[in-house]
């Protein structure tokens, strides 16, 4: 791979991480809110996870079977969907007790908040697609494909882990502001945030995208 290429693949994902935030992104802003930054790197890790094996599966040709299938693209989209307000309406219906001394919950286990970004990553079939789509444009046919798979793949991870971590840390400054009204009001947010995310991936079904 040309140092070239690289070069403009590494600028097409940033570009694609200059939006309004994502469903994922929505998640790890709500659980940086609720449990800490440090505590929902475990959630990053589920989410980067879920994205390594999107990518793995793009790599083997599986993007055409995702989009020609739209009975099991409905099917992931609204366990998706479902996943997301359930736990939604965990998080709004908390209560302020708890929130330990330093402001955070901290009854979730850090399995749950890793199940948590897996899930939520892994039930977007968008992603596969998406993967699928761009990875050929920037491969070279005559060169080993499993390198620079992996090369592409290492490198979007890199760059969606450390954008996950700015949207986490953007969530702890907002709490600041909210925690000094009422923690109750941090976990309508939180809440509010998780079936917000729910909302676009439902948006998305109704419009046959």
């Amino acid at each position: 791979m040309m140092l070239e290429t690289y070069v403009a693949y590494l600028l097409v994902v940033a570009a694609f991480f200059v939006t309004p935030p994502s469903t994922s992104q929505l998640l790890i802003i709500s659980n940086s809110i609720s449990h800490g930054l440090d505590r929902s790197i475990n959630t990053i890790a589920g989410d980067l996870f879920a994205n390594a094996i999107q990518i793995a599966a793009a790599g083997l040709g599986l993007a055409a079977i995702v989009a020609a299938s739209s009975h099991a693209f409905t099917i992931i989209k609204w366990l998706g969907v479902i996943y997301l307000v359930w736990t939604g309406i965990r998080v709004f219906r908390s209560e302020s007790t708890g929130f330990g001394s330093s402001g955070v919950r901290t009854e979730t286990s850090n399995w749950t908040l890793f199940r948590q970004g897996f899930f939520t990553s892994l039930s977007n079939p968008f992603a596969i697609i998406f993967f699928g789509a761009l990875l050929p444009q920037f491969i070279a046919s005559d060169r080993g494909l499993s390198l620079q798979i992996l090369i592409l793949g290492g490198t979007y991870l890199v760059v969606d882990g450390l954008t996950l971590v700015g949207w986490g840390w953007l969530g702890i400054r907002a709490a600041n502001v909210l925690r000094r009204y009422s923690s109750r009001l941090v976990s309508r947010c939180c809440g509010l945030v998780m079936i917000l995310a729910a909302a676009l991936l439902a948006s998305k079904s109704f419009a046959g995208i």
